[in-house]
């Protein structure tokens, strides 16, 4: 009996454990953004639940891929390609081919949708199911240009600072002896101001990371501009991973100054989705991911990989000689024999219309025959 009842009570030892890791596992969701000029994404009604159409990373990828004018994998499966007619609109030929793709690590997707922004409450939402890593398969590295916004900013200055700043229209107060350790505000739609302190490390990580992605989101916009004078324009994925968020929650949870902080990154992100907007006339799809990651350090979930695809050039180069013979061979032949019976005919009809000497029709046979034998 008491063997029966430690049974028991190892059972609900194990199931608590495993319940509390189900609790655990983070959670993630994607906001497709449309673009504010044409429409590319399915309308978002009020009846959607998003609880019953979660999507998997390669099923994310394979909608960025047709955003970007290519085909899905041949992998997706019957269930994938039904989630992708919920997003996508049924047009195969009007596609926006660039696509604006950001993962934010380190933040409840339930938080986002209880922010007051206007792009994101207005964008089609989906979670996601955080089970492994996918790669959007892109094949030709010719057709496509990838422009990373996560690249570091090594070296920045109080006057970089001050610019973001002005941009987000805020103003940044340098401090007078120590550089890179002053007071950033930048000013919130419901009144509220952000004030970050560059003398505390936690606001400092955060806005380096801020500024990077501002700094490589204008370089951005340089190549989209080189690339827009080239007769054929490539398609463009603009693409990154946003981790900052995590210096501000690790010192201050998930409220307070880290809100403040969450609010400035979605209002980074609409400005700059909607200056790419313009730079792009309307021809621009948005996809930013919200991830609650359980870890410290998290790998990015969906990545851009080319697949190597051997040019018509290489296919024929590697055929062998031989064969390139033996096909020039039988093409001169049957060219020959399709010659020669054509000149017999003709020589036939004429020695019957024109009662020519048999003799000469046949000396005449003759000799074409010599002249395509050779």
């Amino acid at each position: 009996m008491g063997i029966r009842i430690r049974g028991v009570f190892y059972l609900l030892i194990l199931s608590f454990l495993i319940c509390s890791q189900a609790t655990a596992e983070a959670t993630g969701s994607v906001f497709f953004i449309d673009s504010a000029a044409r429409q590319f994404l399915r309308t978002r009604s009020s009846g959607d639940v998003v609880e019953t159409d979660a999507m998997l990373f390669s099923e994310v990828g394979a909608a960025v891929s047709v955003l970007l004018g290519f085909a899905p994998s041949s992998m997706l499966s019957a269930a994938g390609s039904s989630k992708l007619n919920e997003v996508l609109v049924p047009n195969p030929f009007d596609r926006p081919r660039a696509v604006f793709m950001l993962e934010v690590q380190g933040t409840d997707p339930k938080l986002v949708i209880n922010m007051d922004n206007s792009m994101f409450s207005g964008a089609l939402r989906r979670e996601v199911r955080l089970e492994k890593a996918a790669d959007i398969q892109l094949l030709d590295e010719n057709k496509v240009s990838v422009f990373y916004l996560d690249e570091p900013l090594a070296d920045y200055t109080d006057n970089e600072i001050a610019e973001f700043a002005s941009w987000m229209g805020g103003s940044y107060v340098a401090d007078s002896v120590k550089q890179l350790d002053g007071e950033l505000t930048i000013p919130l739609a419901d009144g509220a101001n952000v004030v970050l302190h560059m003398s505390e490390k936690s606001h400092r990580e955060f806005t380096s990371s801020l500024l990077s992605l501002v700094h490589n989101f204008k370089r951005a916009l340089e190549l989209h501009d080189d690339l827009a004078q080239g007769i054929q324009s490539p398609a463009e994925m603009l693409t990154g991973c946003f981790d900052g968020i995590k210096a501000l929650q690790k010192q201050y949870g998930s409220e307070g100054i880290s809100k403040h902080g969450m609010d400035l990154l979605l209002v980074t992100v609409s400005k700059m989705f909607t200056s790419l907007q313009e730079a792009y006339k309307g021809q621009i799809v948005g996809v930013v991911f919200f991830i609650e990651s359980t870890t410290e350090e998290s790998s990015k979930m969906l990545s851009a990989m080319f697949a190597s695809q051997p040019s018509a050039r290489s296919l024929v180069e590697t055929e062998g000689s031989h064969n390139v013979t033996i096909r020039e061979i039988v093409l001169v032949r049957r060219t020959l024999a399709w010659i020669t019976g054509v000149i017999l005919l003709i020589s036939t009809l004429l020695g019957v219309r024109l009662n020519i000497d048999k003799g000469l029709v046949a000396a005449f046979i003759q000799v074409t025959f010599k002249i395509n034998t050779g």
